[in-house]
């Protein structure tokens, strides 16, 4: 066996660096729960748990974790402050919103706080692991009722300060708009002919330029600019 064929083999069989949560919400069954759920995939591991908004942040600024599962309604300091909170700190924490509240209003100011994913309580547990994974790998989780619902309201926005479309290259402005329809990241790489490193690279140049710190945020400015229509976001039909 060649040495490079050997070095591939003892690769592939190497163990990835698990996925690290946050749990933040203000019930213990529901943290238990969701805990023992997680723990039971191989790629995840619960760092710490959070009653609170205030606790959440300090989990967050103390464990440094890939993900947050926020809860909307806590005591002191609610699921909307800390994400707002920790994506200033932390911009690449990802923040998935677990609640049982679905109003227009709590989910605008979540998306506009920085959250990458918004989940309803009456999902699965297999969906919220493969959410969990998703928002790590940078890609948005929206529960797509709500999704189209409050994209609609929001792409109505007035913008402000916005940056010239001149900011982004070309290629950027291709996968801005292969991301807006959802698509993961190795589809992107896959409709472009780019590897998925590429396509990670012109993500964070994008999310550097429009200064914001996730796929959702930036697709949220691409229809506040007129970049991608509404209809562009709902993918291949």
């Amino acid at each position: 066996m060649e040495k490079a064929d050997l070095l591939v083999e003892t690769s592939d069989i190497l163990e990835p660096t698990p996925i690290r949560v946050v749990l933040a919400d203000d019930h213990a069954l529901v943290r238990e729960g969701t805990r023992r759920l997680l723990e039971a995939e191989p790629d995840v591991q619960v760092v710490a748990e959070a009653a609170s908004g205030i606790e959440a942040v300090a989990a967050v600024e103390q464990g440094h974790p890939d993900v947050v599962i926020m809860d909307i309604a806590m005591p002191g300091g609610n699921g909307i402050e800390a994400t707002r909170h920790i994506k200033r700190l932390f911009p690449q924490t990802a923040v998935l919103v677990l609640t049982a509240y679905d109003d227009d209003q709590y989910v605008i100011a979540l998306l506009e706080a920085g959250a990458a994913g918004f989940l309803l309580k009456n999902v699965h547990g297999r969906e919220l692991v493969e959410a969990v994974r998703a928002v790590h790998r940078g890609e948005p989780v929206l529960d797509t009722p709500v999704a189209a619902r409050v994209l609609r309201r929001m792409a109505g926005g007035t913008p402000q300060n916005m940056l010239p479309e001149a900011t982004l290259s070309e290629r950027e402005m291709e996968v801005l708009r292969e991301a807006a329809r959802g698509l993961p990241n190795k589809e992107i790489a896959r409709r472009m002919g780019l590897s998925v490193r590429t396509v990670h690279t012109h993500l964070g140049n994008i999310f550097g330029k429009l200064q914001v710190g996730s796929r959702t945020e930036a697709v949220l400015q691409a229809l506040r600019r007129g970049w991608v229509r509404l209809d562009e976001t709902e993918g291949d039909t």
